[in-house]
């Protein structure tokens, strides 16, 4: 099996407070969330933050789709109830949609 990795980014709000809250709520993500990432074929979601950027490596299985995972959160209460909290520290990146939270980083390099 060949794993797909994405790259996507995402800014917070530039409040040091939230930003020390956000993170702190990532010390103790429930086993509900964990779960729900697995089951979407997610096997390595790893996040990284540069002052009120941050910058999400993801590598999937075959299973995965952004649709499926779309799909599987609105149907999860424990992940809505995730998701409304994180709008709270969370902002679009310059450049993205209203309202689109996460976005697809273009691959430029690769060794």
């Amino acid at each position: 099996m060949n794993n797909k990795r994405f790259a996507m980014a995402l800014d917070l709000v530039d409040d040091p407070k939230m930003i020390a809250e956000y993170e702190d709520h990532h010390t103790r993500v429930s086993a509900e969330i964990k779960k729900s990432i697995t089951d979407a074929g997610i096997t390595v979601m790893d996040i990284y933050r540069f002052g009120n950027r941050l910058f999400m490596i993801m590598e999937v299985d075959d299973s995965f789709s952004f649709e499926r995972k779309d799909k599987m959160d609105v149907g999860n209460p424990a992940v809505q109830v995730w998701e409304q909290l994180m709008w709270k520290y969370q902002q679009s990146i310059p450049g993205s949609k209203p309202g689109e939270k996460w976005v697809m980083m273009k691959q430029i390099f690769e060794l």
